[in-house]
């Protein structure tokens, strides 16, 4: 196997077929990057049995073959390499890297104990990578980290004939966002299909493909083994979806609030910052809206106390709630509009305020244009 490569285009396929990678994988042979030259150039591929990443680039291919090499390392090396064209050549169970006047020679682990790559040939539909990738880093946050509940620690994807929805959850907050979907069957079917994607792995999705123009994305089921794949600019992300029922938490929205306040985002942000100084890990910041605006107050122990105004255009009635600083400037930053509405809703305890709804706001009169919406539910945050 021999090949020369331009730099930038080898240490960037190099960079993205490791993002995926386990950090502590089950395996030492899943550490590896898989390099394959032949005569449409080079394919690397990464896979560690639950996610895969697979990427095509030009090579200038002598002698075809095929080599395992260590993932992490192999990046390293290549986005320090001088500026140069890369030569690669595998010599019996060594591998040669040259470029310019550095040379390195690494380990070669046994392709025939890789696993096979997945393939999902499949068409399913087109999604605007622009949008999809906003979306992504907009529901992504709502996400669960914790494992020990594996499926609220995915979004999952709901897909009728013309539109993607994609919903998180961590069982404090609910993230919804919208987006068109194009299944190229004008007469397809109305059903609609779910897939439970991790969190993670549509994370990545999202920031790699974000300006591709569109993203292709497959759903396949192989030996009982069900499959998302992405696709867009000769590069694929695969992954195994995770297994179990989502919450259905889309019916906890609110239809109509006649209860709501509008906020410029900006200093709502920065307020809830500062106030934030003062407080104990997991504390919450009271926040009381009136018809004079609102004022948030934080009490983190009898030495540090904070409270600060800032205006509001409050409709309906007062009212006090007690939010996560944090859970509430990760909607706000996901809202991405310069001003803000919060819309109260109530249970049937007086006492007890219901779920507040984020949306944006382009204008203190104007809602916004996304259909981004973000749940957040008060009294659970109280610790």
């Amino acid at each position: 196997m021999r090949f020369s490569v331009n730099r930038d285009v080898f240490s960037e396929a190099v960079s993205f077929a490791v993002k995926l990678l386990p950090q502590r994988p089950t395996l030492p042979i899943l550490n590896g990057i898989l390099i394959e030259a032949g005569d449409d150039g080079l394919i690397l591929s990464s896979f560690d049995y639950e996610v895969s990443s697979q990427t095509g680039i030009a090579a200038e291919v002598e002698e075809a073959g095929t080599a395992l090499v260590n993932g992490r390392l192999l990046s390293e090396i290549a986005s320090r390499l001088p500026n140069a064209p890369v030569r690669f050549s595998k010599v019996e169970n060594r591998i040669e890297v040259t470029c310019g006047s550095a040379r390195f020679t690494l380990g070669s682990m046994p392709v025939e104990e890789y696993p096979t790559i997945p393939q999902v040939d499949a068409d399913f539909g087109l999604v605007p990578a622009d949008e999809f990738a906003t979306a992504v880093s907009q529901v992504a946050v709502a996400a669960s980290r914790d494992d020990v509940t594996p499926v609220i620690t995915g979004v999952q994807l709901e897909v009728s004939k013309t539109s993607l929805s994609l919903v998180a959850t961590d069982r404090y907050r609910v993230a919804v966002r919208e987006i068109d979907w194009d299944s190229g069957q004008g007469d397809g079917s109305s059903e609609t299909i779910t897939a439970l994607v991790p969190a993670r792995t549509l994370q990545e999705v999202g920031k790699t493909f974000g300006h591709s123009g569109n993203i292709n994305v497959a759903i396949t089921n192989r030996d009982d083994r069900e499959l998302i794949a992405f696709r867009a600019d000769r590069k694929t992300v695969t992954s195994l979806l995770i297994k179990g029922n989502f919450p259905p938490v889309k019916r906890l929205f609110p239809e109509t609030t006649d209860n709501y306040a509008i906020i410029n985002t900006a200093e709502l942000i920065e307020a809830t910052r500062r106030m934030s100084l003062v407080l104990e890990r997991e504390a919450a910041l009271r926040f009381t809206f009136t018809i004079d605006g609102l004022t948030l107050e934080a009490v983190g122990s009898e030495q540090a106390q904070a409270s600060e105004g800032i205006d509001a255009l409050l409709t309906g009635d007062d009212i006090v709630l007690s939010l996560k600083p944090q859970f509430l400037i990760d909607g706000l930053t996901a809202v991405r509009s310069e001003y803000v509405r919060f819309s109260f809703t109530k249970t049937e305890n007086t006492n007890k305020p219901g779920p507040m709804l984020i949306t944006s706001q382009s204008s203190k009169d104007q809602p916004g244009a996304d259909s981004y919406k973000y749940l957040l539910q008060p009294n659970l945050l109280l610790r």
